[in-house]
């Protein structure tokens, strides 16, 4: 056994938080490290669902202990609202998280810049969920961030927090002309509840490194997916964060040394909320099927996912930013029933044939997809737990899919319960 991340490599909702809940039966933690509360992971036990959108995926499990990295920048209010609905569940929440101090919070001035930002840019709009995580991670970076360690000085946040405010109030009202944001309300509430995490704040790197010294067994969670990589991905239509593998050692503060194993998560198809490229989108009967059949709305904004066949050509490329050492097919039964099954194996750009994507995405935009065509099935796969039972086209889906990415599929979801899941190989076997 060992330290395994999990991580999304599309563009995010592909079903990691099932993953994770799944295999959290081997794991004594479970740690988040980027993002915030924009990205919904949705579990299904018993038939029962919980959408997190912050907390560890692992928290419904009695033996593991969740804790937040310092790549995660958080809203104390989301933080806070998300426990109570786990505690109204009967999920001791308290007894089983921990924060790291130097995350960055989320201020109600980033919520704003976010709304104001997306509003003025129109037509032109990334998409963002506007939860002001964008923002937070600018003024990590420009290092004005105001981090929960501030939160328990309280002559120390003021500064910070008046600093930080005289500065966004600035740009929203003289450039996006949009009313300012209250310091003494901002600096109370978050006083506040300050109070009320300072019991959960712990050395989450100090945590990891004693763990992986005593041969504990650590899962490293990912949000979003690999191709929003603020760095690798489809720039800028893009999260704010590392998405890809190297953000669990970034975002945690343990070395890389101390990561054995990469698990991607994929669809069986492909899709992607907001703006940005998408070679292999669908405007048709085929899209609308994944749509419909597929629920492709996300779990925290309700928004509409864009939907279309697998891209085995930017999946290549994630897994080799990422390292993956096996992948994950989720929602395969959304296929279940059509004629003829097509696969991205090239892009043409420039009435040239590539087999691996552009760098910029102005480029990527312009790529046509080169399709293969796989027979599909009529048999159903919902709820499936043998691979041998799974009809011969699935099978020989799964395995050109396998054949053109390169990596095993270890494990392939059929369904959104827990128990739905094909476990051909433990990631630790």
């Amino acid at each position: 056994m060992g330290n395994l991340i999990i991580l999304g490599s599309q563009w995010g909702d592909e079903g990691k938080g099932k993953l994770v809940d799944l295999l959290a039966e081997q794991f004594d933690f479970i740690v988040r490290f980027q993002g915030g509360h924009n990205a919904g992971h949705t579990l299904v036990t018993g038939g029962q669902k919980t959408i997190l959108s912050l907390i560890p995926s692992g928290i419904l499990h009695e033996h593991v202990q969740c804790l937040i990295g310092n790549g995660v920048v958080l809203s104390l209010s989301a933080l806070f609202q998300e426990a109570q609905m786990l505690i109204a569940r009967g999920v001791p929440v308290f007894d089983r998280l921990r924060v790291s101090p130097l995350c960055p919070l989320i201020l109600d001035s980033h919520v704003a810049l976010d709304l104001a930002r997306e509003k003025a840019q129109g037509a032109n709009a990334i998409g963002t969920t506007g939860r002001g995580i964008g923002p937070a991670y600018e003024d990590k970076i420009a290092r004005r961030a105001v981090r929960v360690a501030d939160l328990f000085h309280r002559e120390r946040f003021a500064a910070k927090l008046g600093e930080i405010l005289d500065y966004h109030n600035f740009i929203l009202q003289r450039y996006f002309q949009a009313p300012p944001i209250d310091f003494q309300r901002v600096l109370e509430s978050n006083l506040d509840l300050g109070e009320r995490l300072k019991p959960l704040v712990a050395d989450v790197t100090g945590i990891l490194e004693k763990l992986s010294i005593d041969g504990r067994n650590v899962l490293f969670e990912g949000a979003q997916g690999a191709m929003l990589d603020v760095d690798l991905g489809t720039y800028p239509y893009v999260t704010s964060s590392t998405t890809t593998a190297g953000g669990a050692a970034a975002g945690t503060g343990i070395g890389p040394r101390r990561l054995h194993e990469v698990l991607g998560i994929v669809k069986a198809y492909a899709t992607r909320v907001g703006a940005g490229p998408f070679p292999t989108e669908l405007f048709d009967e085929f899209g609308e099927h994944l749509s419909r059949v597929g629920r492709e709305f996300g779990s925290v904004t309700g928004r509409r996912r864009r939907c279309g066949w697998f891209d085995a050509v930017a999946l290549r490329r994630s897994v080799v930013h990422s390292s993956c050492s096996a992948l994950c097919v989720t929602k395969l039964d959304v296929l279940d029933g059509l004629d003829t099954i097509r696969i991205c194996v090239g892009y043409r750009i420039d009435g040239r044939v590539s087999g691996t994507p552009p760098l910029l995405a102005g480029d990527f935009a312009e790529c046509t997809a080169v399709y293969e065509d796989a027979a599909g099935w009529k048999e159903p796969t919902a709820g499936i737990t043998r691979y041998e039972d799974l009809p011969p086209n699935a099978r020989s889906y799964l395995e050109r899919l396998q054949a053109l990415v390169g990596v095993p599929i270890t494990i392939i979801s059929t369904g959104s319960d827990r128990n739905q899941t094909i476990v051909r190989h433990s990631p630790f076997a």
